[in-house]
């Protein structure tokens, strides 16, 4: 199988990062076009009528954090050739499902995505993103532990 259009799963942690980095590193590698999708997830929104916090705010904010992330991952490791396609996506939704769909409608070929590692109570009471990518994702899925 050769894979030419690969979609890397970001979102502002450290092993979301790692696995941005070795998603891109495959990606040029392969000389494969790169989608990077954040989702964002409204369940982390946060209103306050209090402090004047509305849901048109706070979404602006949720976008503006994944964009910073995106274009940071980008700058710190996009090739200096600069010849590789780097698609953006930011869906809204639930994580698992926009990675799905994401993946499906852009035509991937892969799914990166980093993982935290947790197990037990840790596990059954957050879930796993990746877990539930790798279970009913089309195509392969490529998951990279934190501590690689």
């Amino acid at each position: 199988m050769s894979f030419k259009k690969i979609l890397i799963a970001i979102d502002s942690s450290p092993c979301s990062l790692h696995g941005a980095k070795k998603g891109i590193s495959l990606a040029h590698t392969l000389n494969a076009a790169i989608g990077l999708i954040f989702v964002i997830d409204r369940s982390r929104e946060i209103v306050n009528i209090d402090l004047d916090i509305t849901p048109q705010q706070s979404e602006s904010i949720l976008l503006q954090q994944a964009e910073e992330t995106m274009n940071q991952i980008i700058k710190m490791y996009e090739p200096l050739d600069g010849n590789i396609e780097i698609s953006k996506f930011f869906p809204e939704g639930f994580p698992k499902d926009e990675i799905l769909n994401t993946a499906k409608e852009w035509k991937a070929d892969l799914i990166v995505m980093g993982t935290h590692g947790r197990t037990g109570l840790a596990h059954f009471f957050m879930g796993s993103i990746a877990e539930f990518v790798v279970r009913h994702a089309r195509i392969p899925v490529m998951v990279v532990p934190q501590h690689i």
